[in-house]
This record gives C-alpha cells, sequence and structure tokens, in this order.
C-alpha cells in the first residue's frame, strides 16, 4: 500500500519498473512488461511474434488454446496445428513434424508454444533437455518459441534447473505473480528490449496500459522474494490430495501429480456437478475440468490443517 507511484504508460512508475528489471534478470532476459493478466500476456507474445494468416504449433492442451477466448484468432489472425503431446508436453520430433513446407496454398509456421508446467494435463512438468531440443530446432528453422509461464517457479522447483537458463531458451516467456506466489493480479511478458518495446504498444492497443499501478508490482516482488521455495509446500499438498482422491470410491483413475494440481475422474455413474456441489458443502471448492473430470490445485491460503481436512473428506465422500 505505501508502495511509490508513477505513471506506467509514460514508463514512470518506479514500482513497476523494479519488479520489471526484477523478474527479467532472473530469467537472464534483457527486459520485461508488467501485464494484467498471463491471458494478456500470451496474447501480446503471440501478437507480436506473428503475422495474420501464419500459423502456430501448439499441444491440444495448452492454455493459449484452451482458456483464452479464441484470442489467438481474435486478436492476431493465427491459426493453430494442435499436437497431442505426452500429458501436454509435445517434442522436437512431433515439432519438425508440423511444420509447413512452402507453398502459397500453405500458411506459413512462424511460432511454436510451450506451456509450463501443463494446467490441464494437471501440472505436467518439462525437462530441460525437452525444451532445449525444442528450441534448438525452432533456431535452426527460423521460428519463434514463446513459453506459457503461468506456473514457471513450480516446474523449476520440480526439474531443478535455473531460470536464467530455461530463460536462455525462449524469444519470449509469460510469468504470473498470482497463482502460487500469491500476489492478487498480475503476470509479465519478458523478452528482448526490442520485443518488449513492441509488447509495449501491443499492451496499449488491448487496454492493458495502467497508470498508478505499483501498487499491484510491489505485491510482485514480495511474491518473488518471499513464496518460491514455499511452493514445494504445495507440492506435497498436492500429493496427499491426490492419494486422498484415489481413495475415494467415486474415483475412476487421478492424473500424477508433479507440482500443486490434481485432476481425477469419476466414474460414469457419477455425474461431475454432483460431486463439486457435494464436496462445495462439505466446505471443499473445486472446478469440473471437462467431461467427468475434476480440478483441485493447492495454494498458500491452504494450509496443512485443512488440506488433512480435505483428505478425509474427500477419502470418505458419497454422493
Amino acid at each position: 500500500m505505501n508502495a511509490p507511484l508513477g505513471d506506467d504508460v509514460f514508463g514512470e512508475d518506479p514500482s513497476i519498473l523494479s519488479l520489471e528489471d526484477k523478474v527479467a534478470g532472473l530469467f537472464g532476459k534483457e527486459a520485461a512488461l508488467f501485464c494484467p493478466s498471463g491471458t494478456m500476456a500470451n496474447q501480446i507474445a503471440i501478437k507480436i511474434l506473428t503475422n495474420p494468416g501464419e500459423e502456430l504449433i501448439c499441444d491440444e492442451n495448452s492454455h493459449i488454446y484452451q482458456y483464452e477466448g479464441g484470442g489467438i484468432a481474435f486478436h492476431s489472425g493465427v491459426q493453430v496445428k494442435l499436437l497431442q503431446g505426452d500429458a501436454g508436453r509435445i517434442s522436437a520430433e512431433q515439432v519438425a513434424g508440423a511444420i509447413q513446407p512452402e507453398a502459397d496454398w500453405l500458411p506459413r509456421t512462424s511460432l511454436v508454444c510451450l506451456e509450463n508446467t501443463v494446467n490441464k494435463a494437471g501440472g505436467s512438468v518439462y525437462t530441460f533437455a525437452q525444451m532445449e531440443s525444442i528450441s534448438t530446432l525452432c533456431r535452426n528453422k527460423s521460428l519463434a518459441l514463446h513459453m506459457d509461464g503461468a506456473r514457471i517457479f513450480n516446474a523449476l522447483l520440480v526439474s531443478g534447473d535455473a531460470p536464467e537458463k530455461v530463460g536462455s531458451l525462449f524469444d519470449t516467456l509469460s510469468v504470473c505473480f498470482s497463482k502460487g506466489l500469491g500476489a492478487p493480479v498480475g503476470s509479465a511478458l519478458l523478452g528482448s528490449k526490442q520485443v518488449i518495446k513492441k509488447a509495449r504498444k501491443v499492451r496499449k492497443l488491448f487496454g492493458g496500459g495502467m497508470r498508478q499501478a505499483g501498487i499491484l508490482a510491489a505485491a510482485g516482488i514480495f511474491a518473488l522474494d518471499h513464496n518460491i521455495s514455499r511452493l514445494t509446500e504445495d507440492h506435497r499438498h498436492a500429493a496427499m490430495l491426490a492419494e486422498a482422491a484415489m481413495a475415494c470410491r467415486h474415483t475412476e483413475n487421478v492424473l500424477p501429480v508433479q507440482t500443486n494440481i490434481v485432476i481425477f475422474s469419476l466414474k460414469p455413474e457419477i455425474p461431475a456437478s454432483v460431486c463439486i456441489e457435494k464436496l462445495k458443502s462439505l466446505g471443499i471448492l473445486c472446478v469440473g475440468f471437462g467431461g467427468n473430470r475434476i480440478r483441485l490445485v493447492t495454494h498458500m491460503d491452504v494450509g496443512k490443517e485443512k488440506i488433512e481436512e480435505a483428505c478425509h473428506v474427500l477419502s470418505r465422500l458419497s454422493c
């Protein structure tokens, strides 16, 4: 609340500038741009790395495709080549096979997008080797490479990779402060100075230019300083919830848990909506995740005592 403020549209908010410098430095990038949301950060990246009529490659589970309102088509006029990866993780071999050959009647492939962790696949994590092989291919083929890093710090704690090492693989990365890091609002788009200069213009066009937004940036700075290492606690809690979900008599299967997301499928006779309402009546909030699947996400506002309570309810649930 006491953050020093200025006008960020004029590039004069000291707290915004401090956050942008801090997060860019973490990932070894020249510059960063504070955005109101991860969706905006991703859509800005797509806009500046493609041209209308081109094609981007991503996994079928990607957030940019599933949950950003058709923004790829709406904002950028770009079509999508979907790949079926391993728990949302595509390979260099798949990308190579999906690149369009040069022809007047085919769209030009210009961008590859990865997500780490993969939300819809249950928080799965790319290895550095997997990302590096895709990065090498993209550079050899003159393709841009974007990372939707909404939960990148969860992934880094699992993989053990240094942020700057991962950052070197990508032209742009989005980083979210309002997921497990606990800030109320905001993401950042990272890249070269030239790329971020273009991104600032597009952010304004998208309506994302804010004025005295340093009050939000200060929360992001606090999150980076204090809340990264504690994400391992969320991972432990997710593993506990997964075990409880497996014990529930209504559960058909549980996706492998690597980070802070638990996705489980119910047996066909139990609609997800019924289970969600039952859990809500017992004090547990969750969301449907397509078909008969339910998603639970752990975070800093739910401590071990509450997780144990949720596990007790879930393992003994009767719908």
